[in-house]
């Protein structure tokens, strides 16, 4: 994968509050922050080169991405974090200004005629059979008009990290689903089973606000 483009640009956008949070959530002073971070960025960089380019219409390279900046950062603190820390410090990073309007848009539109579509595509385009670094889904609906679930059979994380030696440290980025789903404000975020905690697959349900 190129890191020209969306690499390039989510960098820009979250390499200040990873961080920043190096110091608030995960205890290193300044100078250490600024050391991890110029390491980092390198290392990154090398993680993005070695994935391969996404498909066009495959909706998860952004997932993979924001996967490789955490794992970039978790290589090169001097004391691996444990997940607990490890959680609340991606969900800070992640949770910019930014990232809380894009989340409030997206929840504008969750459960509409577009989002539903959507997720038929992602379900029928299993691009996981073809990039190991993607994902493949079901979309199942509840049928009573409350929400829908996909149930994802393969993760790109879970690849990526497991071929990092993080695979222990999954579920921190797992986790930000349901913070992201809350700050949609459309739905309400279920799950029963993850893949990095041995389950059959990951279940991402979204029942609706009422």
């Amino acid at each position: 994968m190129k890191y020209a483009g969306m690499p390039f640009g989510m960098w820009l956008l979250f390499n200040r509050s990873f961080r920043k949070n190096l110091t608030d959530i995960l205890g290193y002073d300044r100078k250490t922050a600024k050391y991890i971070t110029n390491k980092a960025k390198p290392e990154y960089k090398e993680i993005i080169g070695k994935l391969p380019e996404f498909e066009k219409a495959d909706r998860f390279k952004m997932n993979i991405v924001n996967c490789a900046m955490l794992s970039a950062f978790c290589l090169s603190t001097p004391q691996r974090p444990n997940v607990e820390k490890l959680t609340e410090y991606y969900r800070r990073s992640m949770m910019t200004g930014a990232m809380k309007w894009f989340c409030r848009q997206s929840g504008k539109k969750k459960f509409s005629e577009k989002d539903i579509q959507s997720m038929q595509s992602t379900a029928k385009l299993k691009a996981a059979d073809r990039n190991p670094y993607s994902w493949n889904a079901e979309l199942y609906d509840y049928g009573d008009g409350s929400g829908y679930e996909m149930r994802f059979t393969k993760c790109g994380i879970c690849t990526l990290m497991s071929e990092l030696g993080l695979f222990d440290l999954v579920p921190a980025m797992c986790a930000l689903d349901y913070t992201m789903s809350e700050a949609g404000g459309a739905s309400d975020f279920v799950r029963k089973y993850t893949l990095a905690g041995g389950g059959p697959y990951c279940d991402c349900g979204y029942k609706k606000k009422h």
